[in-house]
């Protein structure tokens, strides 16, 4: 149940946006950034996460706020040091990031979930790669999963999730 749509995945009606980060991530570019602005504890929360179960790309973390649940996809690879800037994303950390979340998904009952182009930003891959990905472990699912293709900020998107 895969919708692909033009708009601003922050006005999602979906019960989770998904978006990819490195482990340790700084929260600092991209949709990351506009998350971590709407949502600051949840990069808080990461943080902390991090601190303590040290993540590798390709895993998932679920975080849940008062009004939104955000899945942090670890498609990219951990920065070499700490003042440095990750490493690009892989096939192989999405698909297995996918993997991840899509037990998270089940074992929640997550109703719905939106992503955007995921790792074609900052994580560099082409989307004619993650595309297939993206279909390959999601495109059964029985939610709706909602793909932003084109990102047009402040444009409430057409989901029919009703």
């Amino acid at each position: 149940m895969i919708t692909k749509v033009r708009g601003d995945i922050l006005l999602s009606g979906a019960q989770a946006i998904a978006h990819g980060v490195a482990p340790h991530d700084h929260f600092n570019q991209g949709l990351a950034l506009a998350l971590r602005e709407q949502h600051p504890a949840m990069a808080k929360d990461f943080r902390h996460y991090c601190r303590l179960h040290n993540p590798s790309a390709g895993e998932a973390w679920l975080w849940a706020g008062p009004e939104r649940v955000v899945i942090n996809l670890m498609t990219q690879e951990p920065a070499p040091n700490e003042g440095s800037h990750p490493g690009k994303a892989t096939a192989h950390n999405v698909k297995s990031a996918l993997k991840e979340m899509r037990k998270i998904l089940e074992k929640e009952a997550i109703s719905s979930l939106a992503l955007p182009r995921l790792a074609t930003g900052v994580g560099g891959l082409d989307w004619s790669e993650v595309e297939p990905l993206i279909a390959g472990e999601l495109g059964d699912l029985k939610i709706p999963v909602i793909i932003y293709e084109t990102y047009a900020k402040g444009t409430q998107a057409d989901e029919k999730l009703r």
